[in-house]
């Protein structure tokens, strides 16, 4: 199942959330009418309410309690790219200016507060309170993985395994919510809920896998970001760790080094790319993703068939196969 298939038999769901989501971005502060409707319409996948929307049908859900959970995780993850290019200080996203290169950062930060709080306020609306854990639990666990990535930041002795821990926390922790709470306002028994909850955890692992490639492989304009990002930044992802530490010359060795703790690699970025090549560090970055495409999927093995699950195994691989 393609993509735009997924998006036909979700069209009406989506178009639901959509209007949703207009709704609840409404306030009597022009400047949140202003920021908050550039944002919401910038371009985004909306993958991520995708998700919730999928599983929640392939849970067999009755109600349409899944538009407001589809909107609340948008809204979470829509605050927290707003506070993410405060902090990296970035100009582009989804091939447009970033909020804050428009409207300043002062502005982005207090319009991500009130996408936040919008976003608990309809979590009470689903008057569910095992929702409102998992929701509180997950932002918590968000916001601890973006100090984590901060404090990683120019340290090149960041381990595979704390970036894991990075990207479980910024970005595969609110894919699991999406999906595992799905089970839950369906009532699915524990079993079907923690297979939901893996699916969602490994799939956004996944993604994050192939957003740190993309950083170093893809084209610009098609990306919607500008490559070397992260070099600039000095973040320790997952390929440029890897090519440092296979690298086979000692001054390419320093070089990733010295552009990790001082943040300064951008001008050599063909360099690193080039060692990059010869250590086979996308390739592996690569393996690391489709494996967890693959627990995935296997996850859903005890879910029952229908053409819902079909599209959440197809979304699974087109996450991993995008170049944007």
């Amino acid at each position: 199942m393609d993509l735009e298939k997924i998006r036909d038999l979700t069209s009406a769901d989506m178009h639901a959330v959509n209007q949703l989501i207009q709704q609840q971005v409404d306030s009597e502060v022009a400047l949140i009418n202003q920021l908050g409707f550039y944002i919401v319409n910038s371009g985004g996948k909306r993958l991520r309410p995708l998700l919730s929307v999928l599983a929640a049908r392939a849970m067999g859900i009755s109600s349409e309690q899944h538009h407001t959970l589809a909107a609340i995780i948008e809204f979470i993850h829509t605050a927290t790219l707003l506070h993410d290019d405060v902090v990296d200080e970035s100009t582009l996203r989804r091939g447009r200016e970033t909020a804050n290169a428009i409207f300043g950062n002062q502005a982005s930060v207090l319009v991500g507060d009130f996408l936040y709080t919008r976003s608990f306020q309809m979590m009470v609306s689903l008057d569910n309170m095992r929702v409102m854990e998992i929701l509180s639990e997950a932002t918590n666990q968000i916001a601890e993985g973006e100090v984590l990535q901060l404090m990683n930041c120019n340290d090149a002795n960041t381990t595979e395994e704390r970036y894991f821990d990075v990207i479980y926390g910024k970005t595969a922790r609110l894919f699991e919510a999406a999906t595992q709470l799905a089970a839950v306002l369906t009532k699915q028994p524990k079993a079907i809920e923690v297979a939901m909850q893996e699916y969602g955890k490994h799939l956004g692992t996944a993604f994050q896998l192939v957003d740190d490639i993309m950083d170093y492989a893809a084209d610009a304009a098609e990306m919607g970001k500008n490559v070397g990002d992260d070099l600039a930044e000095g973040k320790p992802t997952l390929p440029l760790l890897y090519a440092m530490w296979h690298a086979e010359v000692s001054s390419d060795k320093e070089l990733i080094r010295e552009a990790i703790e001082k943040a300064n690699g951008l001008p050599h970025l063909r360099r690193i790319q080039d060692v990059m090549a010869n250590t086979g560090a996308l390739e592996y970055t690569r393996r690391c993703a489709d494996k967890e495409v693959e627990l995935a999927v296997s996850s859903l093995s005890v879910i029952p068939d229908s053409e819902y699950k079909q599209a959440l195994i197809s979304l699974a691989y087109i996450a991993v196969e995008r170049t944007k």
